[in-house]
């Protein structure tokens, strides 16, 4: 039996109307410290986008999200918070805040291989 490892994840939302609450999942971030993996993969729906939300801009959605990729890599291009220590890029990631993206609430779960759980989640939670 492969090595079980502790990881957290969170659900990457576009809130179109921050007031309103209501919003289409787009990604998700998942963090195993075990693994040393901090990740994010998204799939925009852009129709169901357009449908939910016609005014929204969707290349700040694409700009805000690919600033979620750059962080996660840990380069320079992350700027100052993409060198920061995963643990605490994962953590300022999923931080609440009110803007068009936001995170879920972190949930924990343990999984064998981090990147085939994120692909798994991706696809029952957005796809």
């Amino acid at each position: 039996m492969p090595a079980m490892h502790l990881f957290e994840y969170a659900v990457l939302r576009v809130v179109p109307r921050v007031e309103r609450e209501e919003f289409l999942n787009v990604g998700v971030i998942l963090y195993c410290k075990d693994q040393r993996f901090l990740q994010v993969q998204c799939a925009v729906p852009e129709a169901r986008l357009r449908a939910f939300a016609p005014d929204l801009d969707l290349e700040e959605v694409a700009a805000r999200l690919h600033a979620f990729e750059r962080i996660c890599e840990g380069r320079t291009s992350g700027g100052t918070i993409g060198q920061l220590p995963i643990a605490e890029r994962f953590r300022w990631l999923t931080a609440t805040r009110s803007t068009v993206v936001q995170c879920s609430p972190v949930h924990p779960g343990r999984c064998a291989e981090a990147a085939e759980t994120l692909e798994r989640l991706l696809a029952q939670l957005v796809l």
